[in-house]
């Protein structure tokens, strides 16, 4: 991680001193950095613990692309926190975040190409863009609130999961490209993904400081697992009350909590905690195609910790 930290601060360079300002104000606010984490684990699982030049580079592409579509976020949320520290948009206004987005973006691509990485370029293409139509499909379906499960996996498998995809089928591709390694950790992916998202969605519901505000998701009106499951379980009555809370009644503190309360009581984060963990199983049983080494015991703490994290 310390030689793939080096390398990503490099493909970040520019000749402009103000981009290079910002991204490095980037690079010492970095997350928990999981997804370069996964390119690395599979990378070495599938190759009993070789990386080479590919795998840095696909690690650094996924990071840079992620990085862009935060920046991106912030600005269409208006937000002006990202993991406690101001985000870009704060300090900088809105026109420079998004060009500091766009090139990012376009930094990534261009890594990819400068060194003919092209499957590991149309496996992060693929996910930019089914990452903006998942959050399309998001805005087209809260204006009606009428969503069904099916629909919410395709929201969350498009929005979230398919980014931790990406890095799961890129680790596999950069050392074993053509092999059903590749699809078959892109799949070990996505059940990861989902379950991640999931726990986000369980985060709303929850107490603790996670840097989220309790009950933002129904403030901005986004319909996450409990609540669709509690949509669908309780009494005409309640539905039309809840749909009214959501849509109507969404700034309003109490009306909120009331919602949160009804949730909880209906089992709605029995559910989705159920949910979460047959995605979280099946991804398991994927990793138990393979041999046990360190690389497969590590990942297999990596699904542990998505289910189990505090934020």
């Amino acid at each position: 991680m310390e030689l793939f930290e080096q390398k990503f601060s490099e493909s970040m360079s520019s000749k402009v001193a103000l981009f290079n300002r910002i991204t490095h104000y980037i690079v010492n606010r970095k997350g928990k950095q999981m997804r370069p984490m996964f390119v690395f684990l599979v990378a070495k699982m599938v190759s009993g613990g070789e990386v080479n030049e590919r795998t840095y580079r696909g690690a650094s592409v996924i990071e840079l692309i992620h990085t862009a579509t935060l920046v991106h976020d912030d600005v269409v949320d208006d937000s002006n926190r990202r993991r406690g520290f101001f985000s870009i948009n704060a300090l900088w206004k809105n026109k420079i975040a998004v060009l500091v987005g766009d090139y990012l973006l376009s930094k990534g691509l261009l890594l990819s190409i400068d060194h003919s990485d092209f499957d590991l370029l149309k496996i992060i293409s693929v996910a930019v863009r089914e990452m903006s139509e998942g959050e399309l499909l998001q805005i087209e379906k809260a204006r009606d609130l009428d969503i069904t499960e099916e629909i919410y996996y395709e929201i969350i498998r498009q929005k979230t999961a398919t980014l931790i995809a990406a890095c799961c089928s890129l680790g596999a591709c950069s050392v074993d490209p053509e092999s059903d390694n590749v699809q078959r950790m892109r799949k070990f992916g996505e059940l990861i993904g989902m379950a991640f998202q999931i726990k986000d969605d369980l985060f709303d519901y929850g107490d603790a400081a996670i840097g989220k505000p309790t009950g933002i998701d129904i403030k901005e009106q986004k319909m996450t697992l409990p609540l669709i499951y509690t949509l669908n379980q309780c009494t005409k009555e309640k539905k039309k009350w809840l749909i009214n809370s959501v849509k109507n009644h969404n700034k309003d503190k109490r009306r909120v909590k009331e919602v949160i309360n009804f949730v909880k009581q209906s089992g709605g984060l029995e559910y989705a905690i159920k949910i979460m963990h047959q995605f979280k199983e099946e991804a398991l049983s994927i990793l138990s195609e393979y041999p046990d080494s360190d690389y497969k015991s590590s990942l297999m703490l990596m699904v542990d910790y998505v289910i189990d994290r505090k934020k």
